[in-house]
């Protein structure tokens, strides 16, 4: 059956259980990620700094 556009019924929204860890637990997780994946690409472009010409000065 359809709903009358004109009703100002407000439809009830059943909420779903989330089984496991919260959104919130998974974005944190996330964001960790991201951040330790920068931590390490800036410790990889400081060593190459440092092969690629701080290390040629010496020889």
């Amino acid at each position: 059956m359809m709903k009358d556009p004109y009703s100002n019924e407000a439809e009830r929204i059943e909420e779903e259980d989330h089984d496991g860890e919260p959104l919130y637990d998974n974005r944190i997780d996330a964001a960790n990620a991201v951040k330790y994946t920068a931590y390490v690409m800036l410790f990889m472009g400081f060593l190459y700094f440092l092969v690629a010409f701080i290390l040629p000065m010496f020889d």
